[in-house]
C-alpha cells in the first residue's frame, strides 16, 4: 500500500478506536507510520481523510450487508433471517455504528458529510427496500421509497438499541412478532 491507502486505513481504526471527534491528524499519521505532511498532501485536511475513510467503511459495510441479504426469496421466515443477518453486522461492526451516530451529530457543522449522509440514505432506502420486496408484488415507486425509508428507520432504531443495550434490543425474532401485530391494526 502506498501513503495513501496507508492514511485511510488508519484513519479508519482511529474512528474505531477514537471516534470522530477526538481523532487528531498525529493519532493518523502515527497509526500510518507516516508524516503528518502526508494528510495534508494527500486529501487536504484531517476532516477531508476522516470522511473519505467514513465512506468507504459505509461502503464496506453495504457490500457485507448485500452479500448478506442472498436469502432465497421463499425461504421460510425469511424477514426474519434477513434482519438476522444485519443485527449479526451490527455486532461485527459495533465501532462503525457508533461512529454513524457521532457523525449524524456533525451534519450541522460539516456541510461535506451532510451532503453525503443525504445521499447515502437515498441509496440505503433503495438498497433495504429491495430484499424485503414481494418479488409477485413489486411496489410501485413511491410504495418502493416508503418501504425503504421505514426499514432505515427500522434499522437506524435497533441500530441504536443494539449500542446502549444489546441485552435487551429487539431481535429479528422479535421484530417480525410486532410487525405481525402492527400490520394487523392497520386497517384500510
Amino acid at each position: 500500500m502506498g501513503n495513501r491507502e496507508d492514511l485511510l486505513d488508519a484513519a479508519k481504526r482511529c474512528l474505531y478506536e477514537k471516534g470522530y471527534a477526538k481523532t487528531s491528524i498525529r493519532d493518523i499519521a502515527t497509526a500510518a507510520g507516516v508524516s503528518m505532511a502526508a494528510v495534508g498532501y494527500h486529501f487536504g485536511s484531517k476532516d477531508a481523510l476522516l470522511n473519505e475513510a467514513f465512506r468507504l467503511a459505509n461502503v464496506e459495510w453495504a457490500e457485507e450487508i448485500t452479500r448478506a441479504f442472498d436469502v432465497p426469496e421463499d425461504a421460510p421466515g425469511r424477514f426474519e433471517q434477513l434482519w438476522a443477518r444485519v443485527i449479526d453486522s451490527f455486532t461485527a461492526h459495533r465501532a462503525l455504528w457508533a461512529v454513524s451516530f457521532e457523525v449524524i451529530g456533525q451534519v450541522d457543522h460539516v456541510p461535506e458529510l451532510h451532503q453525503w449522509l443525504i445521499g447515502g440514505l437515498a441509496e440505503a432506502r433503495e438498497g433495504l427496500a429491495y430484499p424485503f420486496e414481494d418479488r409477485d408484488a413489486t411496489p410501485d415507486d413511491h410504495t418502493r421509497k416508503a418501504m425503504g425509508s421505514l426499514y432505515q428507520a427500522l434499522l437506524t432504531g435497533v441500530m441504536a438499541q443494539h449500542l446502549i443495550d444489546p441485552t435487551t434490543a429487539l431481535t429479528a425474532h422479535d421484530m417480525a412478532i410486532a410487525l405481525k401485530a402492527i400490520a394487523a391494526t392497520i386497517k384500510d
